[in-house]
């Protein structure tokens, strides 16, 4: 009942307002749905800014995405905090777009939508065997590991195999290589969720290949990143001699990004540096190039269970303006393992009366601007709808990308607001918060407000100080809502 409570007294404190603001709507409260906030707070003086997200937490992918052993990348929590606290902007966390509420039904109540709410889904590699026990999503064991409130059923078998095969080279994919091979004494000082943690200390997995369809100067991690997963310590690093040779056209790659050169030099160190073979029992980290999967393997011992990918050897392609693709070569072999996970990118969700280009998985923008269709007129807008972050861009960059992501959208924003182009707030009030707070009320849609996460993050700081960690986090529903409501 609190948090019905405290809706009620936010809808009785701005039910007074006499004047029209600006009223705003985000939808999403991750990265780029802060930063959004945070620019239109500063640069429309007298706005009101609502932030809806379907979990009752905030934060998005700082909280369930970031790996847990990097807790520095976390602190920008801090800044979002202060935009929370606001008094022109507020948080409803526990309001799905779609169910609780309709985009048409935030298009009535606000000036303007922003569409925030990044990827919750993935792409799929669409060969034989994906649907086999035992291949899994990178997204879903990033959630089991960071307790996400979705995946903590996920119960990935750790136990009865030595040997994992990550498909994919970036830095999601080496996050999940570092969290399955570094020592569990390590992340049991993290954020790391307790059943995540409970489930790598029984853990039976001693290698895992890196499998990436280019080579290593194609390979699309950080050097920070690569440098973290070299330096777990006792870990024997494998690359394959012949992978590293490189050819004219790598030379141009290299030439064009300081980073793909770095990344080359990084790996080709690596695979020098270290002894020829691994001691006994030494955790394996492999590096596996130009290899793309044909097909997972059934096992024949446990029928429905994933027992290895059938990979295809792939060569490089050069399709002009120095970058090269990978083509099949017709020849195959296989690599056994009992758990696969697939990092080969997130994939937006469409919302009912939203344009969405499937093939692109992005909504259809220039600038942030939702556009009416997929038919590219760029004179085809849909008036005050917006959008921001991976849901404008595709999943690609890092969180600081998101800020320059949403300056762009609220310059957009900005400049329609000046040429008349969005409703006069003067002309045209909205009912903005009252109006979804009366809605979401009716509904009985409970609303986690910011106080009410503050709850919850008070309590998992406490639970966490019992064991030693920066925080224990809450993994269901039921614990969140249930201390989210408590006084």
């Amino acid at each position: 009942m609190a948090i019905f409570r405290a809706r009620r007294v936010l809808w009785r404190s701005f039910s007074t307002v006499s004047s029209h603001p600006l009223r705003v709507c985000i939808v999403g409260s991750g990265p780029a749905g802060f930063y959004t906030a945070e620019k239109i707070l500063k640069t429309h003086q007298g706005s009101q800014v609502d932030i809806i997200d379907r979990l009752p937490t905030p934060y998005g992918l700082v909280r369930s995405g970031v790996a847990p052993d990097h807790p520095e990348t976390k602190n920008v929590i801090n800044q979002f905090s202060r935009v929370a606290q606001n008094g022109r902007c507020s948080f409803f966390g526990n309001v799905a777009l779609g169910s609780s509420i309709s985009l048409v039904e935030l298009r009535e109540l606000y000036h303007v939508v922003v569409l925030a709410y990044g990827a919750e889904s993935d792409r799929v590699v669409g060969i034989p065997g994906e649907d086999l026990k035992g291949v899994h999503s990178a997204r879903e064991f990033v959630w089991w590991y960071n307790g996400h409130p979705d995946g903590r059923n996920l119960d990935p078998d750790l136990k009865n195999t030595d040997t994992a095969v990550i498909l994919g080279q970036g830095n999601v994919a080496l996050d999940v290589a570092r969290i399955l091979l570094r020592p569990t004494s390590e992340l049991a000082i993290t954020d790391i969720a307790s059943h995540a943690l409970t489930a790598l200390e029984q853990s039976s997995i001693r290698k895992v290949y890196l499998v990436g369809r280019r080579g290593p100067v194609q390979a699309a991690c950080t050097a920070k990143e690569l440098r973290e997963v070299l330096g777990i310590k006792d870990l024997y690093i494998h690359i394959k001699e012949t992978d590293l040779k490189i050819t004219p056209a790598d030379e141009e790659e290299m030439k064009n990004s300081r980073i793909h050169r770095r990344i080359y030099e990084l790996l080709s160190k690596a695979a020098t540096a270290g002894p020829s073979r691994p001691s006994s029992g030494q955790r394996e980290l492999h590096f596996v190039f130009f290899r793309q999967p044909d097909r997972f393997l059934e096992s024949y011992d446990k029928k429905g269970y994933v027992s290895g990918v059938h990979l295809e050897k792939t060569g490089l392609k050069g399709i002009g303006s120095g970058k090269q693709i990978a083509i099949g070569t017709g020849q195959f072999e296989n690599l056994s393992c009992g758990i696969v996970l697939k990092s080969i990118g997130y994939k937006s969700v469409p919302v009912d009366d939203l344009p969405f280009d499937n093939q692109k998985g992005v909504v259809p923008n220039v600038k942030g601007r939702v556009l009416s269709d997929n038919s590219g007129d760029p004179t085809s807008f849909e008036n005050g709808l917006y959008v921001c972050g991976w849901l404008k861009r595709g999943p690609t960059g890092i969180i600081a990308t998101n800020l320059y992501c949403a300056e762009e959208t609220v310059a957009s924003l900005s400049e329609d607001l000046e040429l008349g182009v969005l409703a006069s707030t003067t002309r045209l009030p909205k009912l903005g918060r009252d109006g979804l707070l009366q809605i979401l009320d009716n509904r009985n849609v409970r609303v986690v407000p910011f106080s009410a996460w503050e709850r919850i993050d008070k309590e998992e700081k406490r639970l966490g100080s019992l064991r030693n960690k920066p925080r224990e986090k809450l993994t269901s529903w039921e614990e969140l809502l249930k201390v989210a409501g408590s006084e």
